[in-house]
Parts: structure tokens; C-alpha cells; sequence
């Protein structure tokens, strides 16, 4: 291996020579290749923070030199490539794609890069410095070499303010009291900008709606020291508006629930909370509307105030544009006081929507098929920004290969009622104040789903939930459903479905249980809406618990009979899992993501298992890609070496417990196509063992030993951020393999894997 990678660095070092002297004649005769400058800082004291001020006086080091890879001026080479008569189509598309014009001696301006390095100096307190430039030339290649000479820096003694007039003199005054500025702090430009900036959002804040940063000037007065202090003095400058150093108060607010900009005219007036509601006729009630609303009147003009309020207007679902607009009122009551207008002009979406949404859905060990859903929504349905949606889904699934089983292929039917309210429903009256970022939605819906798997069974489910959904900041959204409730009755069975179920108790216990009444609950916290963040978090918690309330309620059926409720049996069980994420954004569109997961689920009570469509899996195109969905695990049970055991020829394979990790890296191709290289690693196991498992799919301490691995490459078209992505994947270690034998990239047979948007 050795000699293997001392061949490679050989190789890649006499190919960089090679490439090196095949540019050098490209060269024309009275030029020079620019290599490139280094930067040295000579100074008679210690600057805190060296480094930070060379590489700030290094970003004003023009201009840059061409790029190299592994010592080859490969971009520079597709250039001088292109220039010839007839350069070819290969050559013309790499110079298209990588292509880099030279930089030669003569665009090298040292004059000018001396100049901005001694303004650079002068912004950071070094006045009086010094700048020197020097070339180093060979016979086709020259580099800068900069050296500046740093003297003892300009050092603030006090700060201070000017007279002003009043009523801003105070505001003012105040806000320098809090300044960051110390006595003692170099004299830095850049610290004066901020300054400015914090003293004008603050006054915004404080109503000064006509204020501009730009009013404010700074003034070093060094004079009275010998040893390079100077005194700062914070001022107004000259012909500031006498409208710019009041503040503004909010005297009147106009408010259109349904306004179009071609239709402007609004006749009808409603008083209602000291606003104005205006609107021909009633499109959005106002007593609804009103508490998104958080400008008043009499209240002191604050752009964060504006900005919160259109941003909650926008969270109701029933508005494609939120603007809001101030006019001043003319008026001479007091020169220490300015009115203003608040106008808020909402732009409706459409009433009604019809999507449909045609989908490729794969599942479980090899099924694929079409699924095609139809939805139907109206915004603002009982004129309060209400939503209703209701959507009809069908779906066919068939296995591919194997031959005709029964179980290989499946026909579901479903359809979903959603009504969303953007307000809270509760018997109790809940004072909207308290959710100062956003009011929290109420969402009811109920849902019938059919599925007809071929020879084994029919199944009827519904599902009725009532819940809260919203957003605490930014970054946090909380979801809370202290009412869900699913029913699921097994209509028609056939007798190979009934000898699956004879042969696995655990999984007949799980169908058994058609009740499922309880609460989840999901805490979110994400940064991946800051897209230009270079490093970004997600991590997400979830809470489901189920049948306590209703075991209050259970009839007992006798000693070891679980409990039933209408005549059903109900589950009882907790269940909690977290899932992190972090991505690291450097270059260009490039991003190293990794994830962790992990879940439990406990049974209890009226349950010892807990239900089918409750438990866990691993596998497919969003957990470890190098294995089908749901055919990973449990711990290390293999399907082949059972050949007494039927139902895993047509059940997916789940358990209570799931851990899982991922790692990506992620880079552009060309336009929309991007590429990724990843790996994965996870499985389940159950904390009880199934029998008919031999005891291989417990949860023990040798988990690490027992994980799936796998590695691959993906494709994936991303325009907009819609993303459909293809993953290519291989298993290099299998746990169902015996010990021994598990470590082995198998590429011969890789999954394919087809999603729409990205694992995580």
C-alpha cells in the first residue's frame, strides 16, 4: 500500500512538471506568469489579533493568481487550448467549464494594492504606515512580495456626545451609556460603522421613523495627548430634517382583507379594536383577523412591530401578499411628535385549489408501483382564514421477481377530510399575547385508508386527530396532538395469511390491537432554513404515548385478557425517538451532512407488543440505502436460513428499536445536477424476543457488531429545491451474514433507490 502511494504522489509530481513547462510556452515573450504575493507585517508593538488583521490586509492583495491542481495549471491550459484555430469540441466545453484566463506581470498593479493596504491600516487606528512592494522574477513566473510597517496604534481615551436637540439628545444619550466602546480601544472604522448602525435600529425602535444612520457622524479629536489617544465625539451632522430627530406615533390603521390592486375602491368600514377594517363586503371577519395584528394606535412607530405582524398575517394560509405601508400626516399640533398612517393591504389566494400529484412509490422488499392523489382545498371557508382540504389517494404495489406469491402485490384506497384553523380552539379562552411569534394552528382531520393485499387480507383503518401546531421563534416549532385516535379492522383473511400469523405471535398480537388512542407531541428545531449558514443543525423529538387516558375507561375481560373498550382491544405503549442533523457548507454548493437516529418503543399494560403500523424499520431510500425498505433486521436474523418460517417471505421486518447514522458529502456537478457520495449504517432489534426470531433480533450490548452497512453514490436533480434524487448502494457489511463473513462489499447485486427531496 505503501508503494502504491509513493507511486501516486511520483506520478502526480512529474504530471505537475510536465503540465508547468507545457504552459510555459504559452507564455508571450515580454510577460510573465503572476505566481501569486505574500504579505509581511513589521511593527514596533504587539497587535492583539495579528492574524486577523493580515488576513484583512491580504483580501486587498489583487489580483488573483490562476488556480493550480496538484501543482497544474489546468484551467490555464484550457485556455491557451481554446485560443487555436480549430480547439475541438472536447476543448471549447472544458474551457466553458473550467477555463481561466491568464494573469500575467503587467495586470499586477502594486501601486494601487499599496494604497488600499494603507487605508486598510488607517480604518484599523495604524496611521503614519508605510507600504513596500517588491517583485521576484524568474524567467517566465513572477511573484509580489507586500511588507508593511505598523507603528503603535491611535487609542480611544473618551466617548462621548455632542449637543443635540431635543427629544433625540436623550434617546441618544442613552444608547451611548450602553455602548460596547471601550476607554482604551483601538481607534477602528469598522467598530464606528457598527455603532452607527445600533444607535439608528434602536431609534427606529423608539419611533424615529424618518432617522437614518447616515445622520450620524463621528469626530477624533486628538489634540490633547502626546502618546496617540484621541477623544471621540458622536454627532448629528449638518441639515439633518427636523422630521428625522422626533419620534412618530401610530395615529390610524387601515386595514384590507381582501385587496386587489386592480380593484382598489373599498367601500364597507368596520370599527373593530381601534382599527379599520375596510372590504366591500365581509371576506375576513375581523374579530378573527384582528389578532394577528400587532400595531395599535397611539403606539410608537417600531419596524420589528411591522415586520411581526406581517410575518403573522403570512402564517395564515389564506394570503398570497402582505404589505404594509406608513404615511405620514401633516400636521403642526407639536414639532416634538410626528403621525403616521399604518395602511396593511392583503392580496387573497384563490379561494378554491385542485392539485393533483401523480407518485412512483417503492415499499417493502422489492414493491413498486404508481399512486395517484387528488386534492381538493378552500381557503377562508367560513371567513376566518380557515382551510379545508380533502384528498383521494389510490395506489397500486406489485414485487417485482420471485414469481406469483401471495402478498406481492397490493391495492390501496384512501381518502382524508382536513379543516386547519389559525387560531386556537380550545374550551378555555387562551389570550393570543401569549404566543408573540405566531399563533398556533388548530388542525382536525379524519382519514379512511383500504388496503387489499392479494391472498392474505383486506384491511379497513381510520384515523381521527385534533391538534396544535406552531411557531416559537425562527428555528422552533412545537407539534402537539393531545387527541389521536386510530381504528384498524382486519375484514377478510385468507388461510396462508392465517398460518403467517399462527407461526409469529408477536405479529398477531400486533394486529389484534385495532384501538389506538392517545397523544404525540414533536419538538423541531431547525436552522436549515437559513440556507447561507455555514454550519447548520436540525434536530428533531418524538412523543407518542397511547391508551392511558382510555385504560380508564377499559373493561376488564379477566385475569391475563387484555381490556377492551367497545368491545375492541386498545394498545398501550410509549414511544420516543430523536433525530439529529448537522450539514457544514463550504466551497461552492458543497456540503458534508451526517445524521443520527435513534427510537424506543415500550409496551405496556394492556400490550405486550407494541401495534404493526407503530413499530420501527430500517432500510430504503431514507434510512441505510444499501438494503430494500423495511428488510434490514431485526438484529442479526437471516430469512434463507428459516426455511420453516413463511411470513417473512411477505412481512416487513420491524422491532421497537431503531438506531441509525448517516454521512453524505454533497457536490455539484453541472447546472441542476448535483452528486453525493455517502454512507449508512443502522438496524432494529426488539427489546423482548420474538420466538419465531431464535432470539437473534434482541437488543444486546454487541449491538455495534450487528449494525448494516453500506456505501454509495448518488444523482440527484435539484431545480428549486424540488429534488428528485437516485441513489446507487451496496451493502460492505450485512448482519444477518454469520460472524466472520459480514464484512464484504458486495457490489454485484446494488439497491437502486428512488425519493423525492433529500435523506436529511
Amino acid at each position: 500500500m505503501k508503494f502504491y502511494l509513493k507511486y501516486i504522489v511520483i506520478t502526480l509530481f512529474i504530471s505537475g512538471s510536465f503540465y508547468s513547462c507545457g504552459i510555459s510556452k504559452y507564455i508571450p515573450e515580454n510577460e510573465r506568469l503572476y505566481t501569486g504575493a505574500d504579505l509581511t507585517i513589521v511593527s514596533d508593538s504587539i497587535i492583539k489579533n495579528e492574524e486577523g488583521l493580515k488576513s484583512e490586509l491580504e483580501s486587498v492583495i489583487g489580483p488573483e493568481p490562476n488556480s493550480k491542481f496538484f501543482g497544474m495549471y489546468l484551467g490555464l491550459r484550457y485556455y491557451y487550448k481554446n485560443q487555436k484555430e480549430n480547439p475541438g469540441f472536447i476543448n471549447r466545453w472544458l474551457y466553458k467549464k473550467f477555463g481561466e484566463k491568464p494573469v500575467y506581470q503587467s495586470d499586477v498593479k502594486t501601486f494601487d494594492v499599496e494604497d488600499l493596504l494603507l487605508n486598510r491600516l488607517e480604518n484599523r487606528g495604524f496611521f503614519y504606515s508605510a507600504a513596500t512592494s517588491e517583485f521576484e522574477e524568474s524567467e517566465k513566473k513572477a511573484s509580489v512580495s507586500y511588507t508593511v510597517k505598523v507603528p503603535k496604534p491611535y487609542r480611544m481615551k473618551t466617548y462621548q456626545l455632542d449637543s443635540l436637540p431635543t427629544p433625540i439628545y436623550g434617546e441618544i444619550k442613552e444608547l451611548v451609556g450602553d455602548s460596547p466602546f471601550e476607554n482604551g480601544m483601538r481607534f477602528d472604522l469598522n467598530s464606528m460603522k457598527l455603532e452607527r448602525l445600533r444607535i439608528d435600529a434602536n431609534l427606529k425602535k423608539r419611533g424615529y421613523y424618518n432617522f437614518n444612520d447616515s445622520f450620524l457622524i463621528f469626530e477624533a479629536d486628538t489634540n490633547r495627548y502626546d502618546n496617540k489617544g484621541f477623544d471621540l465625539f458622536l454627532k448629528l451632522k449638518k441639515a439633518v430634517p427636523k422630521k428625522a430627530t422626533v419620534p412618530y406615533r401610530i395615529s390610524q390603521i387601515n386595514v384590507y382583507p381582501d385587496y386587489e390592486t386592480a380593484d382598489s375602491i373599498q367601500t364597507d368600514i368596520i370599527r373593530y379594536n381601534e382599527k379599520n377594517f375596510i372590504q366591500k363586503e365581509v371576506f375576513f371577519k375581523p374579530k378573527y383577523l384582528d389578532p394577528f395584528i400587532k400595531l395599535e394606535e397611539d403606539q410608537l412607530y417600531n419596524p420589528e412591530t411591522s415586520r411581526n405582524t406581517a410575518r403573522r398575517l403570512s402564517t395564515i394560509g389564506a394570503y398570497k401578499y402582505v404589505n404594509i405601508q406608513y404615511r405620514e400626516i401633516d400636521t403642526s399640533a407639536t414639532d416634538n411628535l410626528g403621525l403616521l398612517e399604518a395602511n396593511i393591504y392583503l392580496s387573497p389566494l384563490n379561494k378554491r385549489a385542485f392539485t393533483a400529484e401523480l407518485q412512483v412509490v417503492t415499499k417493502s422488499n422489492s414493491f413498486i408501483g404508481p399512486a395517484l392523489a387528488l386534492t381538493y382545498s378552500n381557503r377562508n371557508i367560513f371567513g376566518g382564514g380557515e382551510t379545508y382540504n380533502t384528498t383521494a389517494k389510490v395506489g397500486y404495489e406489485a414485487q417485482l421477481g420471485g414469481g406469483s406469491t401471495p402478498g406481492d402485490s397490493s391495492l390501496e384506497l384512501g381518502l382524508k377530510n382536513e379543516l386547519i384553523f389559525p387560531r386556537v380552539i380550545f374550551p378555555v379562552k387562551i389570550n393570543d399575547d401569549f404566543f408573540k411569534y405566531s399563533i398556533p394552528k388548530t388542525k382536525t382531520s379524519v382519514s379512511f385508508d383500504f388496503q387489499d393485499r392479494r391472498k392474505l387480507y383486506t384491511l379497513l383503518s381510520g384515523t381521527a386527530l385534533f391538534g396544535y401546531a406552531w411557531d416559537a421563534n425562527r428555528y422552533v416549532t412545537h407539534q402537539i396532538n393531545p387527541i389521536s385516535v386510530s381504528y384498524t379492522d382486519l375484514m377478510k383473511t385468507t388461510p396462508e395469511f392465517e398460518e403467517i400469523l399462527n407461526d409469529n405471535p408477536f405479529l398477531k398480537r400486533s394486529f389484534e390491537q385495532q384501538f389506538i388512542s392517545g397523544l404525540t407531541y414533536s419538538f423541531t428545531y431547525n436552522e436549515m432554513v437559513d440556507q447561507q449558514k455555514t454550519h447548520q443543525k436540525y434536530l428533531n423529538f418524538t412523543l407518542d404515548v397511547a391508551g392511558n387516558s382510555i385504560s380508564l375507561f377499559g373493561k376488564n375481560q379477566g385475569p391475563d385478557v387484555p381490556k377492551t373498550f367497545f368491545g375492541m382491544e386498545y394498545a398501550q405503549y410509549a414511544k420516543a425517538d430523536v433525530d439529529i442533523s448537522y450539514h457544514f457548507n463550504f466551497a461552492k454548493e458543497q456540503t458534508i451532512a451526517a445524521r443520527i437516529f435513534a427510537g424506543y418503543g415500550l409496551a405496556y399494560g394492556n400490550s405486550d407488543v407494541i401495534p404493526f403500523v407503530k413499530q420501527y424499520y430500517a432500510g430504503g431510500p431514507y434510512s441505510v440505502r444499501a438494503f430494500r425498505i423495511r428488510s434490514l433486521g431485526p438484529g442479526t436474523y437471516n430469512v434463507d436460513e428459516d426455511t420453516n418460517n413463511t411470513s417473512d417471505s411477505y412481512f416487513d421486518k420491524t422491532g421497537n428499536i431503531r438506531l441509525e447514522a448517516n454521512l453524505e458529502y454533497r457536490f455539484p456537478i453541472v447546472s441542476f445536477l448535483k452528486g453525493a457520495v455517502f454512507a449508512d449504517a443502522g438496524n432494529i432489534w426488539n427489546s423482548k424476543e420474538n420466538p419465531v426470531f431464535d432470539g437473534k433480533d434482541k437488543f444486546s450490548k454487541n449491538f455495534l457488531s450487528e449494525l448494516g452497512m453500506g456505501a454509495g453514490v448518488g444523482l440527484r436533480i435539484d431545480i428549486q429545491s424540488f429534488v428528485i434524487r437516485f441513489d446507487l448502494a451496496a451493502p460492505f457489511h450485512d448482519p444477518s451474514l454469520p460472524k466472520g463473513k459480514r464484512f464484504n462489499f458486495d457490489i454485484s447485486n446494488p439497491i437502486l433507490n428512488f425519493a423525492i427531496g433529500y435523506p436529511f
